[in-house]
């Protein structure tokens, strides 16, 4: 130090640092977020670590680290084999760390240990806390008291387009070999990473603005590391899929357990192919009942056909005796009448004989004069028809000219080179006008 008390930079980082190592000679847990990760070349992993303010999740600390490659060969695989996840950032973490301070690169955290349980129960408590909130808020049950419609068949999906869980989802309904048809329609979305949660909420609102085209909005995934669908734990999707205007169902891709969006929907299943077996399984259901009571309907009226059958029989028979018993008793009426009537008949019949014969005999005298007087009358007729017969004028010498098939009566209906017919008693002669002459 000179006389006005000034010290170099190099002077100042040795103070700080004899200070820092001697001080803090021991290791510490540290609870921390993983802001940012890198491995180099060399195989070290350099972090950036956070703590964040509870209420407002701004950033109130940040500190760099290190695990040299050395510790981060054996750690990796041990937390990874715990966790079920790789080492990234946007995890919690608890790290065993010794403080380091550098003249060039300043203070540092070097990582010697992790602790995966801490990961893994911080994961769970986040959940569980977004969970007591959603139920004291009245929202886990919300979205199930909508009803689907008996047969759900028009989707609004949210996935990303090139998923593999929506590729299987599409496949296994459309293609489901029973002849169900539905409607789908894919409103694309990011399905993982920070971004997910408002990506999928800006879904929704495109699909609201057209709720009544749909019958339920579908969420796919498709699997995925449990960090990978830490979106689906988020609290402001929660809330908006609790609070949606259509049933919203989820199917994650998730085998272990479920996530707080599968919690507040209308209803969750673990993949996608599992979602479309559901719908298909409702049309089959619906399909099976209807069969059932056509069945149960056919064989009713069978059997209501087979009663009125034998009902029927029963009265035709009731109706045939009384018929037979009607019938000889107005045979018996009737047989009675004849006789009473035959009597009378005979009785007339000879009355009427001796009219009808009276009768004839006037008639017969009446008609042979009326006979004799006619047939004087047509022997005269025939008389004067006979000298009328124009074979009885040709017999006398006379001819008929006849031209084109009608008789000639006058000279004037002639005129020279005219070809006649002349019909005379025996034959007829055709003949040609030479000469006309007209008195």
């Amino acid at each position: 130090m000179d006389s006005k008390g000034q010290i170099s930079l190099l002077m100042l980082q040795e103070l700080i640092k004899e200070c820092l190592e001697d001080d803090l000679e021991r290791q510490f847990w540290v609870r921390a977020e993983i802001w940012d990760l890198s491995v180099n070349a060399s195989g070290h992993c350099y972090l950036t670590l956070v703590e964040k303010d509870e209420t407002t999740s701004n950033i109130v600390a940040k500190a760099q680290a290190i695990i040299w490659a050395s510790s981060l060969r054996a750690l990796r695989p041990y937390f990874e084999i715990a966790t079920g996840e790789k080492l990234q950032a946007g995890m919690k973490v608890l790290l065993l760390v010794r403080v380091q301070y550098s003249l060039i690169y300043g203070l540092s955290l070097i990582v010697t240990d992790l602790d995966p349980s801490y990961t893994i129960g911080s994961t769970a408590l986040e959940r569980q806390k977004i969970l007591d909130r959603l139920e004291k808020e009245g929202m886990l049950d919300m979205n199930r008291t909508l009803s689907l419609p008996d047969l759900p068949r028009r989707f609004a999906i949210i996935s990303a387009e090139t998923a593999a869980g929506y590729g299987d989802f599409m496949h296994h309904l459309h293609d489901n070999g029973l002849g169900y048809r539905f409607s789908t329609e894919l409103f694309v979305a990011p399905m993982q990473g920070a971004d997910a949660p408002a990506g999928i909420i800006a879904a929704l609102d495109r699909i609201a603005a057209r709720s009544s085209d749909f019958d339920a909005v579908l969420i796919i995934r498709g699997g995925g590391s449990n960090f990978d669908l830490a979106c689906f734990d988020d609290y402001d999707l929660a809330v908006n899929i609790a609070q949606y205007p259509l049933p919203v169902l989820t199917a994650i891709g998730h085998e272990r357990d479920c996530h707080v969006a599968d919690l507040v929907a209308h209803t969750y299943l673990k993949t996608p192919t599992a979602l479309a077996d559901f719908f298909v399984d409702i049309f089959a259901a619906e399909e099976q009942q209807v069969d059932s009571l056509a069945t149960r309907m056919l064989m009713a009226l069978k059997g209501k056909r087979a009663e009125a059958s034998t009902a029927v029989d029963r009265l035709l028979g009731r109706a045939a005796n009384s018929v037979m018993m009607r019938l000889q008793r107005e045979k018996r009426i009737v047989e009675m009448l004849l006789s009473r009537a035959a009597t009378g008949i005979l009785s007339e019949l000879h009355t009427a004989r001796n009219r009808i014969d009276m009768l004839l005999v006037r008639a017969g005298n009446s008609a042979a004069g009326k006979l004799q007087a006619e047939s004087h009358r047509i022997q005269m007729l025939e008389l004067r028809l006979s000298a009328l017969n124009p074979m009885s004028i040709l017999e006398k010498g006379f001819a008929i000219p006849v031209k084109k098939g009608q008789k000639v009566t006058s000279a004037a209906d002639l005129a020279a080179g005219d070809s006649i017919t002349v019909v005379l008693k025996d034959g007829k002669a055709d003949c040609e006008v030479k000469n006309v002459k007209t008195s």
